[in-house]
């Protein structure tokens, strides 16, 4: 039986921090016990399950957070895990301006258990990929999915790769031309431990419909999986748990022990499935400026 407690443990002694080596123009400050990270889309603030302060201080803190941002005229997501102290810091952070972004499930996985990689449906393709258009592509399709200006991701992708490239490992999911949705389910492969295979990335493009990113976290146990939206009409096919089986497969390559996702309402349940464990809750506290 999987020790959910254990687990938890690992996450807030390895997971709370960011990694150490930024892209070119992102600087982490450290503000009394919060991590402070300047230069991304928009400002973020992290800090340890307790807080360690109560009451006035705390307050002062969250305020001291909103104005250095408000003096910058930049947004900042204050992000809070459901298991955080103190217990009234969501109501503290409403109090100052914050707004709570949706709800997600922080997942964690034993990679040496996760149910075994499957290739994507018939017409589509896995492929990694590093190049500055190919981020641009990933972009325009995750601005398509949420109805929202995306582009920021590609200067955040192509900042990340380049800094780290050996930290950061992007992997799309390309349908062949011609190709359309069908009810063709994900193939299941051999094994956890098994290869994911990717198509060369000097190969011909197709249209992307889904894009995944797997971050590694070094000094600490951990890898990270991130994006995983697909466009509408390619849902419900098997290419979402294809992404995940490929990176899993990519950090076992690696040796990494345990893979944590923020995962969505929808991307949850899939995520239980292929051997997944819900440890807490994540939430994005985001103050932003008033319009000019």
């Amino acid at each position: 039986m999987t020790d959910i407690e254990t687990l938890r443990a690992a996450y807030d002694e390895q997971m709370r921090g960011v990694p150490p080596h930024p892209p070119a123009g992102v600087t982490h400050e450290q503000d009394g016990p919060l991590l402070r990270i300047v230069g991304q889309h928009r400002g973020f603030v992290t800090g340890p399950r307790d807080l360690g302060l109560r009451g006035a201080e705390l307050d002062r803190l969250i305020a001291r957070q909103r104005d250095w941002f408000a003096a910058r005229g930049e947004a900042v997501e204050w992000k809070t895990r459901g298991h955080d102290l103190p217990a009234d810091l969501p109501e503290r952070l409403r109090a100052a301006g914050f707004v709570p972004e949706e709800q997600e499930t922080v997942l964690i996985g034993r990679t040496a258990e996760l149910a075994g990689p499957a290739a994507p449906p018939e017409g589509v393709t896995l492929r990694q990929v590093t190049a500055d258009a190919d981020m641009h592509r990933i972009a325009a399709m995750e601005s398509a999915v949420w109805g929202q200006d995306w582009s920021w991701l590609a200067d955040d992708l192509i900042g990340r790769v380049a800094a780290t490239p050996d930290e950061i490992t992007v992997l799309v999911a390309e349908a062949a031309p011609g190709a359309a949705p069908g009810a063709a389910e994900a193939r299941t492969g051999s094994g956890p431990s098994a290869a994911p295979v990717l198509a060369p990335d000097a190969g011909p493009r197709g249209e992307v419909v889904c894009a995944a990113w797997l971050v590694h976290r070094p000094g600490t146990r951990f890898a990270s999986l991130w994006g995983g939206s697909t466009l509408p009409a390619w849902r419900g096919r098997g290419i979402y748990r294809s992404l995940v089986a490929a990176r899993a497969g990519l950090a076992a390559a690696r040796g990494v022990e345990y893979l944590q996702v923020d995962a969505s309402d929808d991307s949850a349940p899939i995520l239980r499935r292929l051997g997944f464990h819900a440890v807490t809750t994540t939430t994005p506290y985001v103050w932003s400026p008033k319009p000019a």
